[in-house]
């Protein structure tokens, strides 16, 4: 699993403060799964280097990666990368060539983790649960698009708002914990997950 660090106004990034509660938590005794977290930089490059090695050195069964949404008021699950479109600059400055992730890879790419259904039985107290096929063009999706590529669609992005009182992140990270159990409980996973990735986006 990972979590992104500071970008623009975001000196504490809520994904990265999600996730870190997340690793303090655990998944439940029930979880046969071995949970590894890491940060990724807001660098499209830097991204494109570690996302290729998790696949290939770590070879998840799942990668759930968590960004930031600034306009977010609720947990958003995501369910398609896309790969085209990137044109607004990260931390160094730099955007992708033609705005493309895989210059010959597919316009979308969908979860096979079905996250519309896993929104509509997910409850967590004090946090609504949201479904999007849009994940925003930025260095989340573009993360995103490439886990799905190299993963056969084996991943899933979650957007966590900014940090409020009303939002602490303990409160994300019981939310994160509570949305990857029903990932982990949906057949197509548990079928398949013996060890999961988080990478936190943005």
């Amino acid at each position: 699993m990972a979590g992104f660090g500071p970008f623009r106004q975001h000196l504490v990034n809520s994904s990265w403060e999600a996730v870190k509660e997340l690793s303090q938590l655990g998944l439940g005794s029930d979880a046969e799964v071995e949970l590894r977290t890491l940060q990724l930089p807001v660098d499209y490059r830097e991204v494109k280097r570690r996302v290729t090695r998790i696949w290939e050195d770590l070879q998840p069964r799942l990668t759930v990666h968590v960004g930031v949404d600034a306009a977010a008021k609720a947990v958003v699950l995501e369910q398609r990368g896309r790969n085209r479109g990137y044109r607004e600059t990260d931390v160094r400055g730099f955007r992708p060539e033609q705005g493309a992730c895989v210059p010959d890879g597919p316009e979308v790419i969908e979860s096979r983790v079905d996250l519309k259904a896993v929104s509509r039985r997910v409850a967590v107290e004090g946090v609504e649960v949201m479904f999007s096929r849009d994940a925003g063009r930025y260095v989340c999706d573009y993360t995103y698009y490439l886990s799905l590529h190299h993963g056969n669609g084996r991943a899933a992005l979650i957007h966590v708002p900014p940090l409020s009182p009303e939002l602490p992140a303990s409160l994300l990270g019981k939310a994160l914990q509570v949305v990857i159990q029903e990932m982990l409980a949906d057949e197509l996973v548990q079928r398949c997950s013996a060890r999961m990735a988080v990478k936190v986006p943005q």
